[in-house]
């Protein structure tokens, strides 16, 4: 005997057009449903049991339908538990329905309005630094929190009912540049107008001096992060643009008086887009190798960073390695990225990030110099690659001794460099003939 009502078949059967059903089939299907409803439940029980939860919510059976591979009801999403009156609609039925809240439609006419809620906008604060909460009016007070207790809560709240019940006094907190003086904004305004005034050398010079030198600047620190990767992200042609924001941060971080080390993760992505970016500046009004200046800019800033923050962000160092050596690896990313992805290597990680994460992929990255160097197109910029790779090697000169157990035949020996790091770059190892700096690249060479 089911337990669903078989009534309730034929009246499906009979929306979809089918006028008369076998009894028995009625009867089958009755029972699928009833088995099919209690499976669904049983997994939205397991879904309740699993969160900790006495009360079934509607999102339980939603996740009950996904998990058994049906699509999920459309219309019942709720964040509080439903309730649900019965009402009897003739002998022997009964009718369920969900209970509305009952306002008094006389006090709602007469409550005062709500105040006009401002318009919608996204802004950025600390709610904590270093475990702290400053005190500022975006993070709420303890007062704060005891009034929002008494408000009402869940997705049916409405300000309309607050008002009715006397909690209407909606506080409307300010934007975050409120918080600064008038003065401090000002110098903002100013300082971000000087860097970005390219006909006046000595406008700008005087505003990156004072971020250096002046030890009321932290309440700006957050503000000039975002201004320099908003003007990174949008200013990737313009190099003077790119080049006054590494201006600004390396003053910023040449201040004694700033305590920078929470913005670090903010710092890096802009300075790194600089370093590495596929396509910075605009070949055709600044030249084909313009960026190149930019590239070590960043690079001497990169090194600034992770020497000063590398002891406190133990993944700092690693992190900015990874991002280099992928770009370098990558054969279709441009040569001035790989150019500058050997120059973040160089300055986070010194000789043993060159001996370790370079040296190995140098024969690897010949077949890449050979199609530059041949297409007259990438010829200058391969060309500055490869001057940047071999002074990359000297330094593992300068770290090295000459072990070589004598010296074997030239052709010998030069293919050797060549097995080694490459033919372009063993050839130039050869020709330079210094004994130490083909020591420094052989020195894991087992035939060495």
């Amino acid at each position: 005997m089911s337990v669903w009502n078989a009534d309730n078949i034929i009246d499906v059967a009979e929306s979809v057009g089918i006028g008369s059903l076998n009894k028995d089939v009625v009867d089958e299907l009755a029972r699928d449903v009833e088995y099919r409803i209690g499976q669904v439940i049983e997994e939205a029980l397991k879904f309740m049991r699993h969160g900790k939860r006495t009360t079934l919510t509607t999102q339980d059976v939603s996740q009950a339908l996904r998990l058994l591979d049906v699509e999920p009801l459309y219309g019942y999403e709720s964040t509080r538990p439903l309730r649900f009156g019965e009402a009897s609609i003739g002998p022997g039925q009964q009718l369920f329905y969900i209970e509305d809240e009952e306002v008094d439609f006389e006090k709602l006419i007469n409550a005062p309005l709500p105040k006009v809620p401002r318009e919608i906008s996204l802004t950025a604060h600390w709610l904590a630094v270093e475990g702290v909460q400053p005190s500022i009016p975006q993070n709420p007070t303890a007062a704060d929190q005891r009034q929002q207790e008494l408000l009402p809560k869940g997705p049916g709240a409405n300000q309309v009912l607050a008002a009715v019940s006397g909690n209407d006094n909606v506080s409307i907190k300010p934007l975050v540049k409120h918080i600064l003086s008038k003065e401090l904004q000002l110098y903002f305004e100013r300082v971000c107008a000087a860097l970005l005034d390219e006909a006046n050398d000595e406008y700008r010079g005087a505003a990156l001096a004072s971020l250096r030198t002046d030890p009321g600047l932290h309440q700006l620190v957050p503000y000039f992060v975002q201004f320099v990767a908003e003007k990174v992200t949008h200013n990737l042609k313009n190099l003077f643009v790119l080049t006054q924001m590494l201006h600004l941060l390396a003053a910023l971080l040449d201040n004694p008086s700033l305590h920078i080390a929470p913005y670090v993760a903010s710092l890096v992505p802009p300075v790194l887009t600089c370093l590495i970016g596929k396509h910075l500046g605009n070949s055709a009004t600044d030249g084909p190798n313009a960026h190149f200046t930019l590239r070590d800019l960043a690079a001497s800033l990169v090194k600034s960073i992770a020497n000063k923050y590398g002891t406190s962000a133990s993944t700092l160092k690693p992190r900015i390695a990874r991002s280099c050596l992928k770009t370098f690896l990558d054969s279709h990313k441009p040569f001035g990225s790989h150019y500058g992805a050997v120059l973040g290597l160089e300055a986070v990680s010194g000789v043993a990030g060159i001996r370790m994460l370079l040296l190995p992929n140098f024969k690897a990255y010949d077949v890449v110099l050979k199609s530059g160097l041949d297409d007259e197109s990438k010829k200058s910029q391969a060309e500055m690659v490869v001057l940047l790779l071999n002074r990359a090697l000297e330094l593992l000169e300068r770290d090295s001794v000459d072990t070589l157990n004598g010296h074997p035949d030239g052709e010998e020996l030069k293919s050797r460099l060549i097995d080694v790091i490459g033919e372009i770059m063993g050839t130039k190892v050869f020709e330079a003939n210094r004994p130490a700096l083909i020591a420094a690249v052989l020195e894991k060479d087992p035939e060495v």
